[in-house]
């Protein structure tokens, strides 16, 4: 029997991941405000904006030529980054999450495509998430645009083990747990058990902390709190005098778990946006469809209305002509 797919239904990762990619964002910016950084220059932070405008050898009126200028012209300040976490143990990309970044009107976006979405990749039918493994970032953004008819401007790779990694290095965070956390999942390996009440975390418990769902009133509302007081927690933790000296450290982690075509600038200011919008205007949802095995196949018209509500770079509307969905 087909299962609907619900718009806020999203992997146990997808919002963990983000969260990593904010912190990674903060973690630039503290760098840059407490080690005394020298400023940037006016172009450092500069971000890119592609264009997905489709290639054509007809003879277009002037009248033609205009509308299709329209149809592609870009919002300012607006970007789209693909994250992507490697979490598998096997080199595959499980979690991926489209980010829109829209620093006009101080929000940010991040639609979870699940792993199991219809694709095709190099003209073979497959799982959306082959792509990484056959092509890369590279070829897991192109997959994306295509299907989305936007185009994905960055890609970021986070092994997932970074989250861990940032929270041990800073000397772990003092965290009130809102309830008590009693879960098993043998085929995750997962097993989370928690008092209410303040604790110190390391960041194995913290990774536990983040991704627990079950016992909240309302499991993914429940949760996202959690996870934006914690990442508050980790932020009040990474500007305390003792991790203002771990400069080298956090590089580290940064070099060893992320791979991006974001610069040190580019974060930077990302960063601060980010922390300047406040975390209530970060929203999270899941790409709309439908399993029917062995593939989600993706609701056009749901994913048509959320490209153009919260992911669509450019200031006409997409139709349905601009995706690629597979039925």
């Amino acid at each position: 029997m087909a299962s609907r797919l619900r718009r806020r239904k999203r992997s146990p990762w997808a919002v963990t991941l983000l969260l990593l990619f904010i912190l990674i964002g903060l973690c630039c910016a503290v760098i840059r405000v407490y080690f005394r950084a020298p400023e940037q220059k006016s172009g450092d932070a500069v971000l890119i904006q592609r264009v997905n405008s489709p290639v054509t050898d007809q003879d277009l009126s002037e009248e033609e030529t205009e509308a299709l200028r329209s149809h592609y012209e870009r919002k300012p300040e607006f970007w789209t980054i693909l994250v992507s976490g490697a979490d598998d143990g096997n080199g595959g990309s499980d979690t991926n999450i489209l980010v829109a970044l829209d620093a006009a009107n101080g929000r940010v976006f991040g639609a979870s495509i699940a792993r199991d979405t219809k694709a095709q990749v190099k003209g073979e039918n497959c799982k959306i998430n082959f792509a990484y493994n056959s092509g890369g970032m590279e070829l897991m953004a192109q997959t994306v645009s295509d299907q989305l008819g936007i185009p994905v401007d960055y890609t970021v790779l986070v092994d997932l083990k970074a989250f861990q990694a940032l929270v041990d290095t800073i000397g772990g965070v003092d965290f009130y747990i809102p309830v008590d956390m009693d879960y098993e999942d043998p085929y995750q390996n997962l097993s989370i058990h928690f008092s209410k009440g303040m604790r110190h975390l390391n960041g194995s418990e913290a990774l536990k902390v983040v991704r627990f769902r079950e016992g909240y009133a309302s499991q993914d509302i429940g949760r996202m709190h959690t996870q934006q007081e914690f990442l508050k927690a980790v932020a009040k933790q990474l500007m305390t005098p003792a991790n203002l000296n771990k400069l080298g450290d956090l590089c580290k982690i940064f070099v060893e778990y992320v791979e991006t075509d974001l610069n040190a600038g580019n974060l930077v200011w990302m960063g601060g946006q980010v922390a300047a919008m406040g975390m209530e205007n970060i929203e999270f949802a899941t790409l709309p469809g439908e399993w029917k095995s062995p593939y989600i196949y993706l609701n056009q018209e749901e994913v048509l209305a959320m490209v153009n509500e919260h992911l669509n770079p450019y200031t006409e509307d997409r139709t349905a002509e601009d995706l690629n969905i597979l039925t």
